[in-house]
């Protein structure tokens, strides 16, 4: 059984990382509205890239979620397909 402050920090652990998976999201969403004006450099086209395969990655998850016990499949699913979880949760 966790304590109450193992808890917390976990919360507070995932809740920096989901805002910075907002923020990566949030860039790449730049980068798109900036290729309809100007050419990007290979470095930019990699984020973009590496931000989709994440928002893609992330669908299963949430869709295995919602199923009825899926609160509790997903962390099993995690630790089978640990690729599954977008790059700003990986440790």
């Amino acid at each position: 059984m966790q304590t109450v402050e193992e808890i917390k920090a976990l919360l507070h652990k995932n809740k920096l990382r989901l805002m910075q998976e907002l923020s990566q999201s949030k860039e790449a969403m730049h980068l798109i509205k900036k290729s309809t004006h100007a050419k990007l450099s290979a470095e930019e086209k990699e984020k973009i890239r590496v931000q989709l395969l994440d928002i893609c990655k992330s669908i299963p998850a949430l869709a295995v979620f919602l199923l009825p016990g899926g609160a509790l499949l997903l962390p099993l699913l995690i630790k089978l397909i640990p690729d599954i979880l977008p790059s700003a949760f990986r440790d």
